[in-house]
């Protein structure tokens, strides 16, 4: 590595890769002295060192064990990245995260049913509550803010995962193969689509791909079984079923580890146990009393399988569309990498075939589940590219373009609804002042929409709620199933005078006619649309409505 003038010149986004180091002979000679070092070396010497517990090199220039300036531009990315997911995906994004901190930390909101039965912990949310806090105390509490610092800091350790994975593959092939799984990592969509958002899924993948890095893999120079049992731990107590991926490779280092005993006394057993400790101490602090919510977790959507209650699919929902769908338009290339990739690769496909089959296992299923085995797909994928000759150039076309499309749709348009219409109920309380007597209803199924974090002003809010049967009831209905059934009968039995009306009705587009003569019994009026997508489902409409009540004659408008 050369200094002096040459040191001026911009680095190259990918670096090559240093110089073999000298064979043993020289090696032994240069360390005592009887070899004199060229003048470069010796300049590399004082300003770089070779770290030999990460198996990087880290010089002046470096940041995180890569180039500064692969750094900055993955970082970045992952920045538009945030800015260019405006919509919503699943409830818990916010419902176990972003509510529970803004609960934590200004004393008001609503906490689901996972909370009062302690099935949740509070060690994910303590980290946004813990942003929320230092703002509040700055007195930077914005709405805007609130929204957006979380999701940048989801951001920003997505791009050390990204970077870690590059790392990885460094140490196991060369860059070439590195560059190429990295590009497959950066322009999947389904990546695209999760990793700045506030999801236990996308913290437990984060934990995932740093823990693979310091993963006893063969070739690997940065292993440390400390290191990554830490990580698979804390992805344990953030999400308990963080450990099925991990279930074969723990497996797979416990065989081939010499001194068994010595790894599960001195390594495994003091990690589990600090872990566990942090995670009982900080349940204890909120919750009030002692618990063991990974128990509660694991008993309640695995041996009792009562996460049923919000939907269930075939046994072959992971191979038949699950996978299919997350994996998009890689599918191929990483068909191709099975074939291609060596034999030490193994051990990641039967990761990714051990938990698609335990998860098929369990009859509620979502994408999200899948994605933390999502990464260990992208080193197939980069395989396969770096083998391709002659039909590279429209395959890295197709693959960018394909998943550049699906990602910006997916997240700029659909279901873009339940978020923008917050940003109206924000405009309640601060664009008119007299409108701070407001009332607030979502008639749409459960958790449609975020809450108290999305507002951050104890606006009178209500919505249907749909907690699941915990008593053994045979004909068990929730309070969104009994309103589904007869929405009209229902709201005039709920609302049987003006005088308990709230000021704002939120509903969408396939419920208007159901409820039409109700609404204008009682003097409400359309004062909003917004597009929410192009592909309605059952209880979801394409669009989404406010209605507002006239009062005393008079439309109170914004």
């Amino acid at each position: 590595m050369q200094y002096g003038a040459r040191a001026k010149r911009r680095q190259p986004l990918f670096p090559p890769s240093p110089e073999p180091l000298p064979r043993e002979d020289e090696a032994a000679k240069e360390k005592v002295g009887l070899v004199p070092q060229p003048r470069e070396k010796q300049r590399a010497s004082r300003r770089g060192r070779i770290t030999q517990a990460s198996g990087t090199l880290t010089c002046g220039g470096d940041l995180l064990g890569e180039n500064i300036y692969l750094v900055l531009f993955t970082v970045a990315l992952r920045t538009c990245n945030c800015f260019l997911v405006q919509t919503s995906f699943v409830p818990d994004e916010y419902w176990q995260s972003l509510e529970v901190a803004h609960h934590m930390v200004f004393n008001y909101g609503y906490l689901t049913w996972e909370w009062t039965e302690r099935l949740r912990g509070y060690t994910y949310p303590l980290i946004f509550a813990s942003i929320y806090k230092i703002l509040h105390l700055l007195g930077k509490d914005s709405v805007q803010l609130l929204i957006w610092i979380p999701r940048l800091a989801q951001a920003f350790l997505s791009a050390i995962a990204d970077l870690r994975l590059y790392s990885l593959m460094k140490q196991l092939e060369n860059q070439q193969v590195a560059r190429w799984v990295f590009f497959c990592q950066l322009c999947s969509w389904f990546t695209w689509y999760c990793c700045t958002r506030t999801l236990t899924n996308t913290m437990e993948t984060v934990l995932t791909i740093i823990a693979l890095f310091y993963y006893p893999l063969e070739g690997s120079k940065s292993m440390n079984s400390v290191k990554y049992s830490s990580l698979v731990a804390l992805a344990f107590i953030i999400r308990p079923t963080a450990v099925i991926p991990w279930i074969p490779l723990l497996f797979r280092h416990f065989w081939q580890e010499q001194r068994k005993l010595d790894l599960i006394l001195h390594q495994f057993l003091p990690v589990g146990f600090v872990t566990l400790s942090w995670s009982l101490i900080i349940d204890r602090m909120f919750f009030g009393q002692w618990t063991l919510v990974q128990y509660n977790f694991l008993k309640f959507n695995v041996l009792q399988n009562l996460g049923t209650f919000y939907g269930s699919h075939s046994w072959h929902w992971y191979f038949s569309q699950g996978f299919p769908v997350v994996l998009g338009t890689h599918m191929p290339f990483f068909i191709h990498g099975c074939f291609l990739a060596p034999r030490r690769y193994r051990i990641l496909l039967v990761t990714v075939l051990w938990t698609l089959l335990v998860y098929s296992m369990l009859s509620h299923k979502e994408f999200r589940f899948i994605y933390p085995v999502l990464p260990f797909c992208m080193v197939f994928c980069g395989y396969s590219l770096n083998h391709l000759k002659t039909w590279k150039k429209p395959a890295l076309s197709f693959l960018f373009l394909s998943n550049m499309l699906l990602a910006l749709y997916t997240g700029l348009v659909h279901q873009r609804g339940t978020l923008d219409v917050m940003t109206h109920i924000q405009e309640l309380r601060y664009n008119n002042p007299h409108k701070s007597a407001a009332s607030i209803f979502v008639m749409m199924p459960c958790h449609s929409t975020p809450f108290y974090s999305h507002v951050h002003y104890p606006l009178p809010m209500r919505f249907l709620q749909c907690p699941p049967d915990l008593t053994g009831k045979s004909q068990y209905l929730d309070e969104a199933d009994i309103f589904y059934l007869n929405p009209l009968n229902w709201l005039y039995k709920e609302f049987p005078n003006n005088s308990t009306m709230p000021t704002h009705l939120i509903i969408f587009s396939v419920l208007e006619e159901e409820i039409n003569a109700f609404l204008i019994s009682r003097n409400y009026e359309r004062t909003a649309v917004f597009f929410h997508t192009h592909l309605p489902e059952g209880r979801t409409g394409s669009h989404i409505y406010v209605y507002e009540r006239k009062l005393k004659g008079k439309l109170n408008r914004r």
